[in-house]
């Protein structure tokens, strides 16, 4: 989920109420909120613990909340353990960006953090984020700590997804998420337990359905409704890299009347010129007047 802001670059939070609540209307079964979508490493501090508890508080249980934990440090999970105490379900985490660890040092980082974490954790592999991708051997000796809940796998990489789900794909209490949208109609055929995708922002009752069509194996209806996902998609993150692509999703949901098209440094707004754009190609998709 975006994080919405206000001109003033504050939490907005009336548009944060409108949000959960279309995610929820939407079926979804859970909300990432200051993950790479929601600007997290850029989230000011100190409305962080705000949003996640404003976040938790109108969801009420009807749906999960995962709270990302950007930049974190292992030796300081103090901010990680507010977020427990805010009502996060669990936290996700990926490797430390300003704190470099090698690969083969990443198991003894996480298992550092597991061990001082008073909840769930979920891994998040975005090499685009953080330069190095979390190895599936260290995944796989992390498992069965009581605090380790699955891991959302944001590389772009088919046969490394393929060998996840192939070595973790339907173990007991370890969920594989799949965080890349062209690979999350395969991914979801291989086993994985769900998607987390940024277009569901604007399209959420649609990644549901995609969820609920796999795990009935309707792969006929899992093909349409990935089709309309990549399509949707297409509107923000076509032709612009991932900085670009957040501030266009943004002007989208802006355009849809859920929040302001406000973006935190070093992010820019899109122009007036862009936004028109984006409103016309809504139109064409049939995304404008609450269409899904």
């Amino acid at each position: 989920m975006v994080t919405p802001l206000t001109a003033q670059g504050t939490l907005d939070e009336a548009a944060l109420e409108r949000l959960v609540n279309a995610q929820i209307a939407g079926g979804v079964e859970g909300v990432f909120v200051l993950g790479t979508t929601g600007e997290g490493a850029h989230v000011p501090h100190e409305f962080r613990r705000r949003l996640v508890e404003l976040t938790a508080r109108q969801a009420a249980k009807r749906t999960l909340v995962f709270a990302g934990l950007g930049d974190v440090r292992a030796s300081d999970v103090s901010e990680a353990n507010e977020f427990f105490r805010a009502g996060a379900d669990a936290v996700v985490a990926h490797p430390p960006i300003s704190e470099k660890t090698a690969a083969e040092k990443l198991q003894a980082w996480y298992q550092l953090l597991l061990d001082r974490l008073e909840g769930p954790l979920l891994l998040y592999n975005m090499p685009t984020t953080t330069g190095i991708s979390i190895p599936l051997n260290a995944v796989e000796r992390l498992l069965g700590h009581p605090r380790l809940a699955g891991i959302k796998d944001s590389e772009n990489n088919p046969k490394r997804h393929e060998e996840l789900l192939r070595r973790f794909g339907g173990k007991k209490d370890f969920s594989v998420f799949i965080g890349v949208g062209a690979l999350m109609e395969k991914g979801l055929k291989l086993g994985a337990d769900g998607v987390v995708p940024s277009v569901g922002n604007l399209i959420p009752g649609v990644c549901h359905q995609l969820c609920a069509a796999a795990k009935k194996s309707d792969w006929s209806a899992v093909e349409k409704l990935s089709a309309r996902m990549s399509a949707v998609a297409a509107l923000y993150q076509k032709g612009r890299n991932l900085n670009e692509s957040l501030a266009a999703l943004k002007a989208a949901m802006h355009c849809r009347g859920l929040c302001a098209p406000q973006v935190l440094p070093p992010l820019r707004k899109v122009s007036e010129t862009e936004l028109e754009k984006i409103r016309r190609h809504m139109a064409e998709l049939r995304l404008l007047n609450g269409e899904s």
